[in-house]
């Protein structure tokens, strides 16, 4: 069995991406990594070469401002890097994900199990949406519960619109749990280096002059909102973030916006999936088609 890794990267020293944790954290069970280096003005893909692993290939690219709609730039360079790799299995990680040391025997196994059942298409991930700070983590309704992130090569699979999953003749694939877990640092940045992000975001969105009205000044602190919907985190992390867990120099504290996780009918929906219904999500939209086994 052969696995490769991949993903896609622009301007992670400025927007506070840990794509060097992201990578490194699925090497051990990788026979390559593919990354689709943007051009960042950063310095991102000078960090990226000091990463010095002969697994890493960098992929040098340039990104077309005619795909800052709906996200489309973040599947076409993601779809660059799936297109290069070799393996027989496809192990994403976009550059504010990383995975847990713990759990890599687990998903290698999986991929074994797997790797001749035709029928399986994609393995499915836990996740861990940290929000703010690396001590609480997003369990509100509209925070995605799982995701693919390990996909089989050779059959037509592509990113699907802004990269958050994958489709196969532009029909969702079939999957089963991997065992594994994503931990998601995107919301946890120092305030000043979030707003910049989030106008990053929005660019690719909506396009850089609807983003600079949503964000008029980029040096401004984020405000976080209210805070609702957050849990503690009682485990560890991923050994890779114990350098940029420690370097942690700001406090997050409520604001006066109102995240949609903020707003009282999807609270009193969080509630009642968390509290009444053991964690049940009512009408959870999935990105993908889950096989039982």
């Amino acid at each position: 069995m052969r696995v490769s890794g991949f993903t896609f990267v622009r301007n992670a020293i400025d927007l506070y991406y840990p794509v060097v944790e992201s990578i490194t954290s699925i090497l051990p069970i990788c026979d390559e990594f593919i990354v689709a280096a943007g051009d960042s003005t950063d310095g991102t893909s000078e960090l990226l070469r000091r990463i010095k692993d002969p697994k890493l290939k960098i992929i040098d690219t340039v990104w077309d401002k005619n795909l800052f709609v709906r996200g489309a730039s973040n599947a076409h360079q993601t779809n660059i890097a799936l297109d290069a790799c070799t393996g027989d299995w496809a192990f994403y990680v976009q550059a504010d994900e990383v995975v847990h040391e713990d759990d890599l025997p687990v998903i290698a196994e999986s991929m074994r199990e797997h790797l001749n059942d035709p029928q399986v298409e994609g393995l499915l991930f836990d996740y861990l949406h940290f929000f703010g700070d690396y001590d609480h983590y997003q369990t509100a309704h509209n925070w995605y519960r799982r995701e693919v992130r390990i996909v089989r090569t050779g059959v037509g699979i592509r990113s699907w619109h802004s990269a958050q999953g994958f489709r196969r003749d532009s029909k969702k694939i079939r999957v089963v749990r991997s065992g594994g877990r994503i931990f998601h640092y995107g919301w946890v940045r120092p305030p000043r280096r979030m707003t910049r992000k989030s106008h990053a975001f929005a660019s690719l969105h909506v396009g850089p002059t609807v983003a600079d009205t949503y964000y008029p000044d980029r040096d401004s602190e984020f405000d976080y909102g209210q805070l609702h919907g957050r849990v503690r985190f009682t485990g560890t992390h991923p050994a890779v973030m114990r350098a940029r867990i420690a370097a942690m120099d700001w406090t997050v504290r409520p604001g006066k916006s109102l995240h949609r996780h903020d707003r009282l009918p999807m609270r009193f929906l969080s509630f009642l999936e968390n509290r009444i219904l053991g964690g049940v999500r009512i009408g959870e939209n999935r990105n993908y088609i889950p096989l039982r086994r």
